[in-house]
């Protein structure tokens, strides 16, 4: 099944809904960084969060998450567009700890709870929107519901979940984001707020094959919803051999000359994707001649 996500509103337009799957997605993160079962878990949650976030904005928005909870997986990095397009990248990626009390990835233990979560919004402006919020539990759903809450003010749900298969492969990704809009009736409220606390894990309703379209039944079960848009969700990383170049060039004709007669090129590796780029010398002489 191919990734995508799904937009919604439910009962009476009350909620603003988003449903996920992210497998593929989060399968070619974890190739490309290699990540051991509980990193992966943090990183899928993560760049799944930041995909849904995206997908809420219009136009050529851009959202960049960065999770910084003091644990040993490190910074946790992920962005995404409007057009289901995320990658993401974590400092440690070889972090993995027995399971914890509850039988599932020790994901808390490896984000850690005494930092923040930053999010930052291109919206196309002079200035960007920037929010951070202190992290509070380091299982990353509570930490992106709070973000909601206290930056946006926007009271919301947040459900990420991430399964690993005994080779370290992804077996099942995904998440829903659900928030309460302007009018809605406390009755609503308390009814989502039970069927939350009655439905499975959502990385267990994927792994038993469910879609979006699946997971709004789940927690919508009378399907008092509508869906506004299905789009498809890949791993995408925007870098280039001229990008680099262009940061390179930025470091000025001393910083590249010591490239050349120091190491006789170089070497660049995209923190995002672990795409190599070869830069030669004629290539740094290039960039310091270019205007």
């Amino acid at each position: 099944m191919s990734d995508y996500f799904i937009k919604a509103l439910a009962y009476g337009d009350s909620l603003r809904v988003i449903t996920s799957v992210t497998t593929e997605t989060i399968k070619e993160a974890q190739s490309r960084h290699k990540t051991w079962p509980t990193a992966t878990a943090a990183l899928g949650r993560t760049m799944t969060a930041t995909m849904m976030m995206a997908a809420q904005e219009k136009g050529d928005e851009k959202i960049t998450v960065t999770v910084q909870g003091g644990g040993p997986i490190g910074a946790i990095v992920s962005d995404a567009d409007t057009e289901g397009q995320v990658r993401g990248y974590v400092t440690n990626p070889e972090v993995h700890f027995e399971l914890n009390a509850h039988g599932k990835l020790d994901v808390a233990r490896a984000v850690g709870n005494t930092g923040f979560l930053s999010v930052v919004k291109d919206l196309g402006l002079r200035e960007n929107f920037t929010g951070r919020v202190p992290i509070v539990s380091g299982e990353l759903g509570e930490d992106f519901t709070y973000y909601f809450a206290r930056s946006e003010q926007v009271p919301s749900a947040v459900g990420v979940g991430v399964l690993v298969n005994p080779d370290q492969s992804v077996k099942a990704a995904g998440g829903f984001i659900i928030q309460v809009l302007p009018g809605a009736e406390d009755a609503v409220i308390e009814k989502l707020e039970e069927r939350l606390k009655s439905i499975p894990p959502i990385s267990k309703l994927i792994d038993a094959g469910h879609s979006p379209k699946q997971l709004l039944d789940d927690l919508f079960s009378d399907g008092n919803y509508r869906i506004l848009q299905q789009h498809p969700v890949h791993f995408h990383c925007g870098c280039s051999k001229e990008k680099f170049g262009n940061s390179i060039k930025g470091l000025g004709a001393k910083e590249i000359q010591a490239m050349i007669d120091e190491d006789g090129g170089a070497e660049v590796t995209c923190q995002f994707c672990e795409t190599q780029y070869q830069f030669t010398a004629d290539d740094l002489r290039a960039l310091i001649l270019k205007k």
